[in-house]
C-alpha cells in the first residue's frame, strides 16, 4: 500500500492576510487515481483537510490541522511507502515536520516527496533536495508524479531499489536524474481520486483559492504548464516553457461527472495558463452551453490576458458562466517587464477588462513590488495602470511583494531568510519590507478610493456578498479568511 499525505497548512501569524492560500491538493489526487487505475492500493491522509480548525503555532507560524504525531498513527502497518505532496512553498515547515515524524517512528518506511509542477506558489525540489534528505527522505520525485509515481510505488512494492536509479526524475541523498518527458496524452489520465479527500471540510472553510461563491466548489485543471520565461516564476522549472491541453470534450467530461457524484455547480480553473489556446477556450464553453450544466467557472490562478483574442471571446466566456478571471501585469513598468522577462500588452488587457465589466466577469489584476533593480520610478508607473485598470472597471488587485521560489531564475539573487515557509508574499525578513509595505497599503487605500469614485456600486456591493459568504471576489473573502485565522491563532496553543 501507498500513503498519500496532503502537509499541513501554513499561515504566517502576522500576516494572514497576503500569507496561507488554501489549494485543494489536485495534484496528489491525480496521483492517488493514477495508482489506483494501476492497481496500486492506495489511501490518502489530508494532515490539512481531515481538521482544517485545529491550529497550532509554530514559532512566528499557525499550523492549521493534524498533529505531525496524528499523521504517524494513520500510517497503516501494511504501508510500502509514504509519499508526501510539497503543494506549495509556505507548507514546508510542515512537509519537514511530518518527514522527521514518520522516520523517528518507522526508519524503514521509505519516505518520497512529490513535487508540484502546476503551480507558482511552488518550487523546484532539485535546488532545496539536500533539506529534505537531512530531515529523513529517501527520495524527491520531480515533473509530474502520475506515471513517475506509479512505476516508484511498483518498484518500492517489489523491494527492487537496485532499479531505482534508472527511473527519472528521481533524486536520492546519492544521485539524482532529471525529468526527461511530460505526459503526453493528458485525456489518457484518470479523473482526480476525489473520494479519497474530505471535500465537506474545505467546503466548509468558505474561503479557498478562488473566489467560493456556492456551498461547493472543485478545482479543475484543464491544461499544464506554460510557456513563457518569467525570470521571478518556477514555473519556467518546473515545466521547460511547454504547454499542454486536455481536449474540450474531457474537461466537460469531468464537470459533468462531479456535477453528478457531488452535485457541485461552481467550478476554479487551478491552470498557470488556460487560455494558450483561444480556440479550445471557444470550444471548452460550446461544449458547455451544449449540455446545458448551469454551471459557473472561475479562472483563479490566472491567465496570459494576451492568450485571450478579443471581446468576443469574453462574451461567449461569459455566456457559458465564466464569472472571474485573474491576470498579472506585474507592473507598470515597461522597463521592468523586460528586466522579468515578462510579456505583457497594456491596449489589450485595458480593452478585455473593460469588457469583464460590461458583461459581468470578475477581474483581477496581480502585481509584483520589490523586483530586483525595482525603482521608484517603477513603483509610480505601476501605481498610474492600477489607477486606469480601476478605471476601467478592474474588481480587485493583488500587490505581491517578490520573495525568491527555489527554481525561479531569481533564486539565488535575495538572501535573509531563515527558512523556506518565510518565501511567502509578505517576506519581512527583506531588509526593505517596510518600505514595500507601506507604499503596498497607500496603493491598496486608494484603489478603493478609485474604486468608489469610478464604479461605486460594486464597492458597496462587497460588504454584502461579505456578510452572506458569497464571494465574488478575493477582496472580498481573503478579510473573512484573515478574521477566522486570526480567531483560530487566538485559541491555539504553542
Amino acid at each position: 500500500m501507498i500513503v498519500l499525505v496532503n502537509p499541513n497548512f501554513v499561515v504566517q501569524r502576522s500576516d494572514p492576510l497576503t500569507t496561507g492560500i488554501v489549494y485543494m491538493p489536485i495534484g496528489l489526487a491525480y496521483v492517488a487515481a493514477a495508482l489506483r487505475s494501476a492497481g496500486i492500493p492506495v489511501t490518502v491522509i489530508d494532515a490539512f483537510g481531515v481538521q482544517p480548525r485545529r491550529a497550532r503555532r509554530e514559532g512566528k507560524f499557525l499550523m492549521l490541522g493534524l498533529t505531525y504525531l496524528e499523521v504517524v498513527e494513520l500510517i497503516p502497518a501494511e504501508a510500502s511507502a509514504v509519499f508526501i505532496y510539497a503543494i506549495n512553498l509556505t507548507n514546508h515547515l510542515s512537509t519537514l515536520g511530518i518527514v522527521r515524524a514518520v522516520k523517528r517512528a518507522r526508519p524503514d518506511l521509505p519516505v518520497v516527496i512529490l513535487e508540484n509542477t502546476q503551480a507558482v506558489s511552488a518550487y523546484a525540489l532539485r535546488f532545496v533536495g539536500g533539506e529534505f534528505y537531512q530531515s529523513g527522505a529517501d527520495y524527491v520525485l520531480t515533473g509530474e508524479a502520475e506515471e513517475r509515481g506509479v512505476r516508484l510505488a511498483q518498484i518500492l512494492m517489489n523491494g527492487r531499489r537496485d532499479s531505482l536509479r534508472g527511473l527519472d526524475g528521481l533524486g536520492s541523498p546519492h544521485f539524482y536524474n532529471a525529468p526527461q518527458s511530460t505526459i503526453r496524452e493528458l485525456d489518457d489520465l484518470p479523473f482526480p481520486a476525489w473520494d479519497l479527500f474530505p471535500l465537506a471540510n474545505y467546503w466548509d472553510l468558505r474561503f479557498a483559492h478562488g473566489p467560493q461563491g456556492r456551498s461547493r466548489y472543485m478545482p479543475l485543471l484543464t491544461s499544464r504548464g506554460c510557456p513563457y520565461p518569467c525570470e521571478f516564476c518556477v514555473v519556467p522549472a518546473t515545466n521547460n516553457q511547454k504547454w499542454r491541453a486536455r481536449s474540450a470534450q474531457n474537461v466537460v467530461d469531468e464537470i459533468e461527472s462531479l456535477v453528478q457524484t457531488h452535485q457541485v455547480r461552481e467550478f476554479h480553473i487551478e491552470d498557470l495558463d488556460p487560455t494558450i489556446s483561444d480556440q479550445r477556450i471557444r470550444d471548452i464553453c460550446a461544449e458547455l452551453v451544449r449540455r446545458s450544466l448551469d454551471v459557473t467557472w472561475k479562472i483563479a490562478a490566472g491567465t496570459k490576458v494576451e492568450t485571450i483574442r478579443g471581446e468576443e471571446t469574453i462574451d461567449i466566456m461569459a455566456k457559458a458562466g465564466c464569472r472571474y478571471i485573474s491576470i498579472s501585469p506585474e507592473t507598470g513598468s515597461a522597463r521592468l517587464l523586460r528586466l522579468m522577462r515578462k510579456p505583457f500588452d497594456l491596449k489589450h488587457a485595458v480593452r478585455l477588462v473593460r469588457r469583464m465589466n460590461q458583461v459581468g466577469i470578475r477581474s483581477q489584476a496581480c502585481f509584483v513590488l520589490g523586483y530586483p533593480g525595482e525603482t521608484e520610478e517603477d513603483r509610480a508607473l505601476t501605481w498610474d495602470l492600477v489607477r486606469d485598470l480601476t478605471k476601467e472597471g478592474v474588481d480587485e488587485i493583488a500587490l505581491f511583494i517578490i520573495t525568491p521560489v527555489p527554481g525561479a531564475a531569481i533564486y539565488e539573487q535575495m538572501e535573509g531568510y531563515r527558512s523556506l515557509s518565510e518565501l511567502n508574499f509578505s517576506p519581512t525578513w527583506r531588509d526593505d519590507y517596510q518600505r514595500l509595505s507601506r507604499f503596498r497599503l497607500k496603493l491598496y487605500t486608494r484603489f478603493l478610493f478609485w474604486k468608489l469614485r469610478y464604479h461605486p456600486l460594486k464597492l458597496l456591493r462587497q460588504p454584502i456578498n461579505f456578510l452572506r459568504r458569497r464571494f465574488e471576489t478575493k477582496m472580498e473573502m481573503i478579510p473573512y479568511k484573515a478574521m477566522v485565522l486570526k480567531w483560530r491563532d487566538l485559541g491555539s496553543r504553542n
